[in-house]
């Protein structure tokens, strides 16, 4: 039943080689190419366009916010939020660069359609606090306005994000620069 081990086997026990594994691969199948190298988070990222354009768009996204929140759009930081996350995509920006951005383009879009009609003089603040106390809210201007501009801001991301996940990835050699 038991068949009688050599001592040459025995000897081949253990060694590099000894075995053979992997010697009945598929002929004519190429192995896979190493992978890529690390790169490091704190290297400098490669953007596509210059700084000023991006910054210009930044504003020009907070002016759009602005504008749809003085026509009643609440959803334009959505919408913004989106275009932001397709464009970072294209551009090569990264999520800890976009985000911020981002909050700060829907807080500050809003933060505008909410200031202008209190420099006019109308009765904003009072608005806010109404509003706050038939919310269940304490009844103060400051709660009504944040709530606000939290609600912009979690709007902008979520297109941010939904912006990132449908937009295609740049080819890899793109990357690689």
């Amino acid at each position: 039943m038991s068949r009688l081990v050599s001592k040459s086997e025995a000897g081949r026990l253990g060694k590099r080689g000894s075995y053979r594994l992997g010697g009945l691969a598929q002929q004519g199948i190429g192995r896979p190419g190493p992978p890529r190298p690390f790169r490091p988070s704190f290297t400098r990222p490669y953007h596509a366009g210059p700084v000023w354009a991006w910054v210009l768009a930044g504003l020009a996204g907070a002016g759009l916010i602005a504008g749809g929140a003085a026509l009643g759009a609440w959803f334009m930081p959505f919408v913004v939020g989106l275009a932001a996350g397709v464009a970072a995509r294209w551009g090569g920006w990264r999520l800890r660069v976009t985000g911020p951005a981002v909050v700060v383009m829907a807080a500050g879009g809003w933060g505008v359609a909410l200031w202008v009609p209190a420099l006019a003089g109308l009765p904003v603040g009072a608005t806010a606090r109404a509003i706050a106390a038939l919310s269940g809210l304490p009844p103060h201007a400051v709660v009504a306005i944040a709530v606000t501009l939290a609600v912009s801001v979690v709007q902008g991301l979520a297109g941010l994000w939904l912006g990132r996940a449908v937009a295609p990835r740049p080819p890899r050699d793109e990357l690689d620069r």
